[in-house]
């Protein structure tokens, strides 16, 4: 049994409450748009962190930070990227992966909408997080919680961490 904390689109933005809300978590999974190497610097220092860059992130976090990450965890098949869509709009590229060998469970961030939602023709969870930065459109920054236990989830939580803008 594992804690997850996800979270993306920080754009070099951290908000302390997150080290809260994150505590009892075993691992911190970063859906891209990073920003700042200082943000996942913070991040592994405090919990074992996965991630992957996003469109913004510049040279130094493409190096350290792989566009797709595919893993087991806890019996269930992950699969983390940036842009990726969602279940009828994915980017062709995912599409394209998705027919040939879907994960169990699919993250992205990028577009700052939160969106948790079946895909029944790959029979996958679709997470995207939401922004948890201050840059970009979205009007409330969010960030999500769960557990994987046996290669199934629970306990799915959104969490608000304030408006964006609202410091």
């Amino acid at each position: 049994m594992k804690r997850i904390g996800l979270l993306s689109d920080t754009h070099s933005d951290l908000d302390e409450s997150i080290f809260q809300y994150f505590s009892q978590c075993d691992e911190v999974w970063h859906a891209g748009d990073i920003g700042s190497l200082q943000v996942t610097d913070r991040l592994e220092a405090f919990k074992l962190l996965r991630a992957v860059h996003g469109n913004i992130d510049d040279n130094a976090i493409r190096l350290r930070y792989p566009e797709d990450l595919r893993f087991n965890c806890e019996g269930m098949d992950v699969w983390i990227t940036h842009i990726g869509g969602y279940p009828g709009r994915y980017s062709k590229r995912i599409a394209d992966q998705l027919k040939v060998n879907p994960p169990d469970l699919f993250i992205c961030g990028h577009s700052h909408i939160l969106k948790i939602m079946p895909d029944k023709k790959h029979n996958l969870l679709h997470i995207n997080p939401g922004a948890c930065g201050h840059h970009g459109f979205h009007v409330m920054r969010t960030i999500v919680r769960f557990t994987i236990d046996a290669g199934k989830i629970r306990d799915m939580e959104v969490i608000e961490l304030g408006k964006r803008g609202a410091l």
